[in-house]
């Protein structure tokens, strides 16, 4: 290529233009640097008939497909100027960034912030999520993952075998499904209703299947917003230990409550180990905030322990002490507080829309907590045709489908409103979907 002077002269740009721009294409690969050389045009990609031939991989990992796609939209990049009401995140505009900066920057100044982490993660941290959970439990009982997710997959892997049947709510969360799959385990649905999962037919469902696991979402579930009602708690874990297994409890949902009390865990009607327990500081947070935690007692901690080290050896320190420094700041609490007045809001305001552009379209209770509206569609409408046309129309919700294990008893639509920028973009989006 030629010089960097020759390059300043013929474009008429600063030194330092020119010195940014061969460092972006350094970087994407596109050229070669080479000191007291020059730089250099990197060789091209192979014609496409001298790509290797890998169709014997197929043959080589069998039937062991791992199926991620009820994790994602199938359709494709989503229309210019769409208004996201899909995924299970906060919008930027409802994210502590500021609060996350700051507390990146000073656990960046720790001197011991690039050690290595201890397996079960740093105790003042293990500290937090005990008081989280509150009954008795002590920092000896958490271990810190890397967010939610890998705790699914962490927990599902040690408490059950391949093979194993595993009881999950109807309706349930697809990561949740899709990670029991990925470990081997075949779901078997227990219905819901707007008091979360029947004990009857839970107790019945351990019955038929042999399963010694339930995951649940017995607080502000996803998709439906259920809790699970004071009188059933003890029931399901009843239920549980007369059938000598386990209970998952997601409670992902623990910080995201609209302002009134929220339920205490299950694990605090738990006296005998039979709950583990998972909950994230992602959801209220960030995405990338990868910080979570398996609560537990008993062996099943030390085979969590053990399959936790055997992943990745530890959850990355800095992260840690980042989630530390931001839990344990002033402007947590505050952000918190404003968090579930702007999600009551929004829940709120999305519900009162959809009820005026489509009345047959059915909200039963708005959600006390959560971030997920669940939208029951009149018989002989089919989700998926009215999702793709919602797309069309610029808005993304998804298809109620993804979340049954099995056949789906009826159609449905969860939309998240906290998804949104502000209450005007979910106006606006309820608007659209008038033409469905």
């Amino acid at each position: 290529m030629p010089s960097s002077r020759e390059l300043i002269d013929r474009h008429r740009v600063g030194p330092g233009t020119v010195s940014r721009a061969i460092a972006q294409l350094a970087a994407e690969g596109a050229v070669i640097t080479r000191p007291g050389s020059g730089t250099y045009v990197a060789p091209r990609s192979p014609r496409a008939d001298a790509i290797p031939d890998t169709a014997w991989q197929t043959v080589a990992l069998a039937d062991r497909s791992v199926d991620s796609r009820s994790l994602s939209d199938s359709l494709g990049p989503a229309p210019e100027g769409a208004i996201h009401l899909d995924g299970g995140y906060l919008h930027p505009s409802l994210q502590p960034t500021r609060g996350l900066s700051a507390a990146l920057a000073r656990a960046a100044r720790r001197p011991d912030a690039w050690d290595r982490a201890p397996a079960n993660g740093l105790s003042s941290l293990r500290t937090v999520f005990a008081r989280l959970a509150g009954a008795d439990v002590t920092p000896d009982d958490v271990l810190i993952t890397a967010g939610g997710q890998s705790a699914l997959s962490i927990a599902f892997r040690a408490i059950a075998g391949p093979g194993s049947p595993v009881l999950v709510e109807a309706p349930s969360y697809p990561g949740a499904l899709a990670a029991a799959r990925a470990a081997g385990l075949s779901p078997v649905p227990v219905p819901l209703d707007q008091e979360g999962v029947r004990p009857d037919l839970l107790a019945e469902a351990f019955a038929r299947s042999g399963a010694r696991l339930l995951y649940c979402q017995p607080t502000y579930q996803n998709p439906t917003g259920a809790v699970l009602a004071a009188e059933r708690r003890r029931q399901v874990v009843e239920v549980a230990r007369a059938a000598g297994a386990f209970i998952l409890e997601d409670d992902f949902a623990r910080l995201l409550g609209h302002g009134s009390p929220v339920p205490k865990p299950l694990l605090t009607e738990d006296r005998d180990g039979t709950v583990v327990y998972l909950t994230s500081l992602t959801k209220p947070a960030a995405p990338s905030l990868r910080i979570g935690a398996l609560i537990a007692r008993g062996p099943v901690l030390e085979r969590l322990r053990a399959i936790r080290q055997v992943d990745d050896f530890f959850v990355p320190r800095p992260l840690q002490e980042a989630a530390l420094e931001l839990v344990s700041s002033p402007s947590w609490e505050r952000h918190l507080r404003g968090l579930a007045t702007s999600l009551r809001q929004r829940c709120r305001e999305l519900a009162t829309q959809l009820a005026d552009v489509q009345p047959d379209w059915t909200i039963n209770r708005p959600p006390d907590g959560g971030l997920h509206l669940w939208v029951r569609l009149p018989p002989g409408i089919e989700d998926t045709e009215v999702s793709a046309e919602a797309r069309r129309l610029g808005v993304l919700v998804s298809a109620g489908q993804r979340y049954f294990a099995t056949e789906k008893p009826g159609a449905w639509l969860r939309f998240n409103f906290a998804a949104a920028a502000d209450l005007a973009e979910l106006t606006l989006a309820a608007r659209r979907l008038r033409g469905i």
